[in-house]
């Protein structure tokens, strides 16, 4: 067996567990996966076993070694990626978490009584001036007090120290350096800032936040940056001994693999939903329009780096609809080819608010609409509005972002599902007006867990040497006329506005 060495990146995403060998050339060299079921015990409850967690990323370290046949000796190092917002309480003595994991895709009714007792006559903007967020369910604090109101006796527990928070990050570390025996309890800066109760200029927890969510201090991991050796595994035996080295939010992982390291660099993966984010450097950027103000990473003992970042709630999850629901096309490739069998939307625009409309509208009472229909339009219409619904809103973000952080987007670099259409990157590359780049290297998320691990205990120099490795795989460079795409995005946020106010209050 070759004595070259690797990085081992851990990947604990909402439906599985991943674990991924890369080589010093940034090389995949072997994955294993494992699903993680979800929980539904309620109407938009969304739960999972912080058990079953940790033993699917156990399974699927020792199932890439083995099939591999690679040692423990060679790995130079180990990274942590993971879902955000997910919280996960355990006791501290016995290791056995006292409930589920509350997922961040998790909407329970009563999650919003506990953002309106904590905004108050405040409102939501509360704490933005500090934690960079807008007060809401999505955060992790709101999902620990409901496990603090909801579990007999455990606020007593937290406050003496016997309780551990943590998003997935902290579990897995935890585990992976011992758990009861002298497990590790951190989190990373990145992880931090999605709370809601870091204060993310002094990068360690706000008290006041704390107090008014009634979170005890003694509960809480302790921040640290998010490329440094937290400590050596202990669990599983296969990698026992190897440092611990990074953790990284998935999405903020995400960005660092694709080589987002300079202030105006983004990245946007085109998922279900389509998280888009925007490196601001070493200053964070307060937005007035409700974007999320994050950590983007940090070196020991470097500057911090920041983002904004804004959610697209509805994209690839519109096709399926399009597919499933309305049964418009029989595939999802079915879509794009309709859409390139037409050559213009016909003035069709599709507002996908099945949810509502996120920043920078932010209606709660929006609703999907689809506008400018005449007896002309067929379906092909149709599936160029939806297609083209995801660059719009794509759009809308990169317009309130640049505005606010006073940063010009240089490219867009991109990654998921929906890379695979053509037509949508070139039009996402036409109304932004700079090039969309796809990588290689699709494994962003994996990739930049294990970059930043290897950068610790220096598999790798530097950041340039992540720059260096990042390869372009195909670029679409924007071609349509400009005053063509203002008069679109005109009419698109005319669009938009129709969509406002649909939903009904009920009496």
């Amino acid at each position: 067996m070759s004595a070259e060495k690797y990085v081992l990146a851990i990947d604990e995403g909402t439906s599985s567990a991943r674990s991924i060998l890369f080589d010093h050339d940034g090389h995949e060299i072997a994955v294993s996966q494992k699903s993680i079921e979800q929980e539904f015990p309620q109407p938009g409850w969304v739960e999972q076993d912080p058990v079953a967690i940790w033993n699917a990323v156990a399974f699927t370290i020792d199932d890439v070694l083995k099939k591999t046949g690679i040692a423990k000796e060679q790995l130079a190092a180990i990274g942590v990626a993971n879902q955000r917002e997910t919280a996960i309480l355990w006791d501290r003595k016995t290791g056995k978490p006292v409930y589920n994991a509350i997922t961040w895709q998790d909407v329970r009714e009563d999650m919003n009584d506990i953002v309106n007792e904590v905004t108050g006559e405040a409102g939501p903007d509360r704490f933005h001036a500090v934690t960079g967020l807008k007060l809401s369910p999505v955060w992790s604090a709101v999902k620990i007090r409901w496990i603090l109101d909801h579990v007999p006796g455990l606020r007593e527990r937290a406050a003496s120290g016997d309780i551990c928070f943590g998003n997935p990050d902290s579990w897995v570390v935890w585990n992976l350096t011992g758990g009861t025996n002298g497990g590790v309890h951190i989190t990373d800066v990145t992880n931090a800032s999605r709370t809601s109760l870091m204060d993310v200029r002094k990068l360690d927890w706000h008290p006041e936040a704390c107090q008014a969510f009634g979170i005890p201090v003694q509960m809480l991991p302790e921040i640290r940056s998010s490329v440094e050796v937290y400590g050596v595994a202990k669990y599983p035996e296969s990698i026992a001994g190897v440092e611990v080295a990074a953790v990284l939010g998935d999405q903020q992982a995400a960005t660092f693999g694709q080589a987002c390291v300079k202030s105006g660099m983004a990245k946007c993966s085109y998922g279900t939903s389509s998280p888009v984010l925007m490196n601001t450097g070493d200053s964070p950027v307060f937005s007035g329009c409700g974007l999320a103000t994050c950590l983007a990473y940090q070196i020991k003992g470097q500057a911090p780096q920041y983002l904004l970042e804004n959610q697209i709630l509805v994209s690839g999850s519109l096709l399926q609809w399009v597919r499933d629901k309305v049964k418009l096309v029989d595939s999802v490739q079915e879509i794009d080819e309709l859409a390139e069998s037409v050559p213009d939307n016909g003035d069709v625009y599709f507002v996908p608010a099945f949810s509502g409309l996120w920043a920078p509208y932010w209606h709660t009472d929006a609703r999907g609409t689809i506008v400018g229909l005449t007896q002309f339009h067929s379906r092909a219409h149709l599936a160029r509005a939806a297609l083209e619904a995801t660059a719009w809103q794509i759009k809308d973000a990169f317009e309130v972002m640049q505005k606010e952080a006073n940063v010009k987007l240089t490219e867009l670099r991109v990654d998921g599902g929906m890379v695979k259409s053509n037509f949508l990157m070139q039009f996402q590359a036409d109304v932004l007006g700079v090039d969309v780049v796809a990588p290689v290297n699709t494994e962003a998320t994996s990739w930049g867990a294990a970059f930043a691990a290897g950068l610790a205990v220096g598999f790798w120099n530097d950041v340039e040497q992540l720059v260096d490795i990042w390869q372009e795989d195909k670029r679409w460079k924007p071609s349509m006329p400009q005053e063509e795409v203002e008069a679109e995005y005109e009419q698109w946020q005319k669009a938009v506005t129709k969509s406002f106010g649909w939903l009904r209050k009920k009496k």
